[in-house]
């Protein structure tokens, strides 16, 4: 009766064993579960639990024996120190000489009761272990573990089965031989299942990253953003995850809400693989499928040649009437328009490259040089410059015109389109929202939607202070270099106090020093100049 009891009490415990394992979902600890699970309900003082290697081995992945206080793999940390067992000869040959390869070439449990009286297994490594720490390596119970398509991922090795009256090492008994073998069972499902899920991550993950790399090689001009800005935005926010005091001392993410933050901020910019070429790489004024600058400047020397027509016939004209003091002085207004002509060449091809701010008195000095007339091929009087030449070298603010920059922030529309058509598991439903509202600002002004501060969550208020720092200090922008840092923390600030961004953010961004943590993985030297935070807009140390 007392036997009955044990088996029962057994059996229960294995299928509680079996429900923990379909619950793990990580790998090490999983692996780890499977071992003692299975040592527990055989009472055995040893295992071992190899995987099936792509390259036909069996990787050692957890050992423990418990009499030499050997606890090795797993989540210890500790790595075994033991290579692959290859399940085949360098000839191709089996090796049916190792007991857990015989268990995964022929698909079968092994029970060995003294591994020094089995015959047709090599146990030498096992005697020079014992050899070597006095143990003695006695009974032996090898179950290959299958999956649910019958293929063999694994191996669950049990050593010394311990009588439980005596501790006297004994052979495993066939009520033990089908407990391990249900449970190699149960286990093979719950790693499958944990395999698939990683594999599916990774790829999720992999096509994720395979999108961000596509938008940025898409253009020379923003190469990078999308792998950077994941970097600024996890750093900002493990640095308010970790606030115990201040606004942000209630706010907390775990695992999983730092992951979803992660896919988010990899996507935030999915939506530009909807944007022109054109645009994207804009890289000066007046650059369309080239740089129409190189016209004007042929224009420039048209006129002059034009000029210098004209000019000749007036000394023609003079000489002929008998006035060369007339067609003299043609000649040194030639030489002053010709050095005014090189002026306006100059100052167009700095205005055409694009900056933070162009002045009224620059815009109007594009006029007029627009004003100045030329002759087309037919001789017509046309206009130097077309209307959307000066529309476009009189954009106030970089490369692009209103239309144009309309484009660019329709990616944002593009991205949260695009996101919120996809089927989320739930752990990543909010991804959408926390991608997409990296253009908003705190005081409703931002796009598409003019949410406010209170409209968003604080995850998507990180976005936009990363996305923001990124393109300031980045070095691949078209119309400009990247700014150092006490350049980006000054319009940073300046973006608080216009409550631009999230006030509690920023402090926290310069308080821990992200700038800093970022700044010495991803932007050039020169640009890491120092920083007075006294200096910083809105800020108070």
């Amino acid at each position: 009766m007392r036997e009955l009891e044990k088996l029962l009490e057994r059996q229960s415990r294995l299928n509680a064993i079996g429900v923990a394992l379909s619950s793990e979902r990580d790998t090490p600890r999983l692996l780890e579960m499977i071992l003692l699970g299975a040592k527990e309900i055989t009472g055995a003082d040893g295992g071992t639990l190899y995987t099936v290697t792509e390259d036909h081995h069996l990787k050692f992945e957890i050992m423990r024996t418990d009499s030499l206080g050997i606890a090795l793999g797993g989540t210890t940390g500790k790595e075994i120190p033991f290579a692959p067992l290859p399940l085949h000869g360098e000839d191709g040959s089996p090796n049916n000489s190792m007991v857990a390869a015989y268990s995964v070439l022929h698909d079968c449990t092994v029970n060995i009761e003294d591994a020094y009286r089995a015959d047709g297994f090599d146990f030498s490594g096992t005697r020079k272990f014992d050899q070597n720490t006095g143990y003695r390596s006695q009974s032996f119970l090898t179950i290959p573990m299958k999956n649910h398509e019958n293929e063999i991922i694994g191996v669950l090795q049990l050593l010394n089965a311990l009588d439980e009256a005596t501790g006297a090492i004994v052979p495993f008994s066939m009520e033990n031989q089908r407990l391990a073998e249900s449970l190699a069972s149960q286990a093979a499902v719950a790693l499958t299942n944990q395999q698939l899920i990683e594999g599916l991550r990774r790829l999720f993950e992999s096509f994720i990253e395979l999108i961000a790399g596509a938008i940025d090689e898409k253009s020379p001009y923003t190469g990078g953003h999308c792998r950077r800005v994941p970097e600024l935005a996890m750093m900002l926010a493990d640095a308010a995850n970790g606030c115990s005091e201040g606004p942000l001392r209630d706010f907390r993410m775990d695992e999983k809400d730092m992951y979803e933050m992660r896919i988010a901020s990899w996507l935030h910019d999915c939506g530009k693989v909807t944007t022109p070429e054109y645009v994207v790489d804009k890289a000066t004024k007046l650059s369309t499928i080239f740089d129409r600058i190189d016209l004007i400047d042929q224009r420039f020397e048209l006129l002059k040649k034009q000029k210098e027509t004209e000019m000749l016939r007036q000394q023609i004209a003079a000489m002929r009437q008998g006035d060369p003091d007339h067609g003299h002085d043609a000649e040194i207004e030639l030489q002053e328009f010709i050095r005014q002509l090189d002026d306006d060449r100059e100052f167009l091809r700095h205005a055409n490259i694009g900056g933070e701010f162009m002045s009224q008195a620059h815009q109007y000095r594009v006029r007029r040089i627009a004003a100045y007339q030329m002759l087309d091929a037919s001789g017509q009087v046309v206009p130097f410059l077309s209307e959307n030449e000066v529309y476009n070298l009189n954009i106030e603010r970089g490369t692009l015109t209103s239309e144009e920059r309309t484009i660019i922030n329709n990616h944002i529309v593009m991205t949260i389109d695009m996101l919120k058509s996809l089927q989320y598991p739930k752990g990543l439903r909010r991804v959408p929202e926390f991608a997409g509202g990296h253009h908003e600002r705190m005081d409703g002004k931002g796009y598409p939607n003019g949410l406010t501060r209170e409209q968003m969550s604080i995850p998507a208020r990180i976005m936009g202070i990363a996305d923001i720092f990124e393109a300031l200090t980045a070095g691949d922008r078209p119309y400009k270099k990247g700014k150092t840092l006490s350049e980006s923390l000054f319009i940073l600030g300046k973006m608080k106090l216009d409550n631009h961004i999230d006030p509690d953010l920023f402090d926290v961004f310069i308080r821990q020093k992200i700038y800093l943590e970022y700044a010495r993985q991803f932007l050039k030297p020169e640009q890491m100049d120092a920083v007075d935070l006294t200096k910083i807009p809105g800020y108070v140390p």
